[in-house]
């Protein structure tokens, strides 16, 4: 029986139409009558095609006989799907493509990231949503992409090429695979705010053993230093970083064998460390492939800047250094701070006399208490606390044409950490007493010390306390941190001549001051806020009867 050319058009149409084009396979199935046509009808192949519009050929039409329906375009290429940047977040519309960790023809499994976007506030992980193949990437490292952007694209369910080798290679892979499948140990989290830091010191070796939770790098970054430990016991099988690299939060920087531990034998003395198997190298992307282990006698010295020989007397030479993505990522913030904000600092001087007298009579009877030190901290937190319900303007924010008022009151504090500051932040300490903060100080200060601070306890904040006379300043004009509108900038206490009731003493003096965002808060709501705090610390009874 014939059909024309035109019927079976329509047809096939009715076919494509009918298949589910959310699928990533394409596999069509047509009567037997329509496969004997296909070899009668010129042009029929032409029109059968799949959603992507490949062609359907006759010898794929044709396959199955006439038992019964058979695929006619079981060949045809599979779907790719869009990988798109995910939500950012509150306010987050954008970002910069910070590192594209897979390349065309890499294989990925479900969540694996795929990408890395730097925003002003966090760093976002861009993941697979299936195990597949990337085909295409789209952006390239340094592009500004939105949210809903497409970065590459995936084509689901796909298998990597296969090694060539043969049995031999699958014998050599056999012990690899009994240890466990090698994976890469990323970059840890670092806090809000950081996104990257360079790398101090790379502790292990590939080829080299180590325990479940052990330390095999440090990352420095300009507030902590941050240790990248082994996941479980294994093998850390080789680097894609040298120390000194700029390196970002989720980027992979090692390749690890879980479960390998007692597969090296230790190298004897003077003996070159193993290199990293090749079968683990071809799993990397072509940008990201590790370095292999470099002999321990033919390796370079590292020379440091510091270990280098001094310039001669009367050099007038010249050294540049290229700054990190952190540096330039926190001059660009701070600049940005001043080119938006109409900043102006008010100033004032506290008299700690009666502060340091109730510190030193009380500070036994609270320890003995509440298990923590009393220090001065508490009441500038307190005093702030009780200053900014009473001036909200201070604790408002300025978004669009609209101002934005504060119902809570959330301090950023600067805590100490071995390599500079960090800045968690104490929630509703309006509603804290002195023990609290104090206790919240304290745990802060050895999650610091520790490098266990999270981003929650780092993210937010609606007004920020500075204390640079732990480091000597005697006065300074503090920078707002965005989108905050005001902080405050604590100095060291100095003892200097005052009059008092007529007489000249000496008392202990600290200058504070307060830069505020002058198109939200007028000059006397920051007076009379900086006021209200120099009052209750220079009398902590007015702060107990809230006056």
């Amino acid at each position: 029986m014939a059909i024309r050319a035109g019927t079976a058009r329509r047809l096939a149409s009715l076919l494509n139409a009918a298949a589910p084009r959310a699928s990533i396979t394409r596999t069509y199935c047509a009567p037997a009558i329509l496969r004997a046509t296909a070899a009668t009808t010129p042009g029929w192949t032409r029109a059968a095609r799949d959603s992507r519009g490949a062609a359907a050929p006759a010898s794929l039409l044709l396959c199955g006989g006439f038992g019964g329906p058979a695929p006619f375009h079981a060949a045809a290429p599979r779907l790719a799907t869009n990988v798109e940047v995910p939500p950012m977040g509150d306010s987050i519309t954008e970002g910069s493509i910070a590192s594209v960790l897979k390349q065309p023809g890499d294989s990925v499994e479900v969540d694996e990231v795929i990408a890395q976007i730097e925003t002003d506030k966090v760093t976002i992980d861009v993941r697979a949503p299936a195990a597949g193949i990337v085909k295409d990437v789209l952006v390239k490292e340094g592009d500004s992409v939105n949210v809903g952007q497409a970065v590459c694209t995936l084509e689901e369910g796909g298998a990597a090429p296969a090694k060539k080798g043969g049995k031999k290679a699958a014998a050599k892979e056999a012990p690899a695979a009994a240890a466990g499948p090698t994976a890469d140990i990323e970059v840890p989290p670092m806090g809000d705010s950081i996104t990257e830091g360079a790398i101090a010191a790379l502790v292990k070796t590939p080829g080299e053993a180590c325990a479940a939770d052990e330390v095999i790098a440090q990352i420095e970054t300009d507030k902590v230093t941050i240790d990248v430990r082994a996941p479980s016991a294994g093998i850390v099988e080789g680097w894609s970083v040298n120390e000194g690299d700029t390196v970002t939060v989720g980027q992979a920087i090692a390749r690890f064998t879980p479960g390998a531990a007692g597969a090296a034998p230790a190298a004897p003395k003077g003996a070159a460390a193993p290199a990293a198997p090749k079968a683990d190298a071809a799993v990397l992307p072509a940008a990201k492939s590790l370095k292999p282990a470099t002999p321990a006698s033919a390796a370079p010295p590292a020379v440091s800047p510091a270990a280098s020989s001094a310039p001669a007397a009367g050099s007038r030479g010249e050294t540049r250094v290229k700054m990190t993505r952190l540096r330039m990522r926190v001059a660009e913030r701070l600049k940005s701070a001043q080119n938006t904000y109409a900043m102006l600092t008010t100033f004032n001087e506290i008299d700690m006399s009666n502060l340091m007298s109730m510190r030193t009579q009380y500070k036994d009877q609270f320890m003995e208490k509440h298990g923590v030190k009393l220090g001065f901290m508490s009441a500038f937190i307190k005093a702030s606390g009780r200053a900014l319900k009473a001036e909200p303007a201070v604790n408002a924010i300025i978004d669009g044409d609209e101002i934005v008022y504060r119902d809570y009151v959330d301090v950023s504090v600067a805590v100490s950490a071995p390599k500079g500051l960090v800045v968690p932040v104490l929630r509703n300490v309006d509603a804290m007493t002195f023990a609290d903060v104090e206790r919240s100080i304290a745990t802060y200060g050895k999650k610091a010390k520790d490098g266990t601070l999270s981003i929650d306890e780092m993210t937010g904040g609606t007004f920020t306390i500075s204390n640079g006379g732990v480091f000597g300043s005697l006065n300074g004009t503090p920078i707002i941190n965005p989108p905050q509108s005001a902080i405050l900038g604590m100095h060291s206490i100095v003892q200097r001549p005052v009059v008092i009731n007529g007489e000249i003493v000496a008392r202990p003096m600290m200058n504070v001051a307060l830069t505020y965002d002058h198109r939200l808060v007028d000059g006397r709501e920051a007076v009379t806020f900086l006021k209200m705090i120099k009052e209750a610390v220079e009398d902590p009874r007015r702060l107990l009867l809230n006056l």
